[in-house]
Order: C-alpha cells, then structure tokens, then sequence
C-alpha cells in the first residue's frame, strides 16, 4: 500500500480478513512469517502504533460516558493538545447534535461513526476498517464515504474489509480478494464493477 492509497479487502467469513486487520493493528501475532508498516516490525512500539487507527466490530467507547466524553478520554490517552479536535470530528461525522448523549443510547449507525470519529482522533497514517458500512444508512455511508475521500487526500492509507462490492469499489482504488488465508485475487489501476466483482467472486470463492 502506498501513501493515500484505499485497498477494499473482499472474501468469505472465515477467509482471514479480520484475522489479517487484527496483525495489522499489533492485537494478533502471526503464526508464521514477518509485516512490516512503515518500515517497521510488527509487533511495533507505541510510536507506530500512534501511526495507525482501527475501526473493528467492537466501537471500543463507553456507554456510560457521553460521544464528546469518549473522544476526549481518547484525546487525553494520546496527548492529544488540541481538545477542540474532537468536536470538529463529531461535527464531521455528523454527530454534532448528540455530543452530550450517553453513547448507551445511541443506534447502531451512530455508534459506526463515532468508531470513526474516535478511529481517526490521533491522525493516524493507516486506517484499518472492519465491515465499516454495517449499521449505517444512506447518509452514514455519506458521510464515511466523504471523511475516506478527505483522509485519502491528506494521505492517509485505508485498508477496507466489506462485503458490500458497490461501496467498497467505491471507495477503494485498488481490490484484494482474500481465500484461505491467501491472496487468490488483485485488481490493477482499472477497478471492475459492482456486477464484475460478483462475477470474479463467484469463480475464485463460491456465489457470493
């Protein structure tokens, strides 16, 4: 992955995905072989793992404290010295008029993007994304569709797992298609279709 770059990561349950974001993100360690991020051996120090920010099936905020309590918390975690960051991420993410709300209380989609919002609070350099859509509606996806194009622009790299082909090619620019723990498909600079994934998916994996 490059600099600004955005991967969609598709498989079947059971392929490895998630496995792959948790090595990633330092939470598993392999069994066998080496990843290096940024120049780096993983498992890294906490300067890379500053450097990289996840978005998993796990929101990891508190219910009982309010969206603007959470990101703070996380603010104060990473030393982060312009508090004022999180309101502007909660504004971004579309949370605005909920900052004060217990999280407890809020939907699923709402909770999707202030995974996001807490995700992305550090600035980090990579971006790991678990089923990210899930739970979201039209203006969800929107709105994450819209905070990936900026992040992408200000060069951060995402690695997308979905099953939702529309979104994540979409979003992406380049397609990995994941069987068995291995690398059974890639696209080049061309991305294909919504309905020429499903085809590429249905030959290599099974019916989608």
């Amino acid at each position: 992955m490059t600099s600004g770059e955005t991967v969609a990561l598709f498989g079947s349950n059971g392929a490895g995905k998630t496995t792959l974001l948790r090595i990633l993100a330092g939470l598993t360690r392999p069994n066998e072989g080496t990843v290096h991020i940024f120049g780096h051996k993983l498992p890294g120090d906490s300067d890379l793992r500053r450097k990289i920010g996840m978005v998993a099936h796990d929101s990891f905020v508190y219910g009982d404290l309010t969206a603007s309590e959470n990101l703070n918390y996380y603010a104060r975690l990473y030393d982060i010295p312009r508090r004022e960051r999180a309101a502007e991420l909660l504004e971004a993410v579309a949370l605005g008029g909920s900052t004060e709300r217990p999280v407890r209380t809020f939907s699923r989609g709402m909770l999707q993007r202030l995974s996001l919002a807490r995700a992305v609070l550090h600035e980090p350099r990579l971006l790991l994304l678990d089923e990210p859509f899930t739970g979201l509606d039209p203006a969800g996806a929107a709105v994450l569709a819209t905070m990936l194009a900026d992040l992408q622009s200000g060069g951060v790299a995402a690695l997308l797992i979905t099953h939702d082909f529309e979104r994540g090619l979409q979003a992406a620019d380049r397609a990995v298609l994941l069987h068995r723990g291995r690398v059974a498909w890639q696209s080049g600079a061309t991305l294909p279709s919504a309905a020429e994934m499903n085809e590429i998916y249905s030959e290599t994996v099974g019916a989608a």
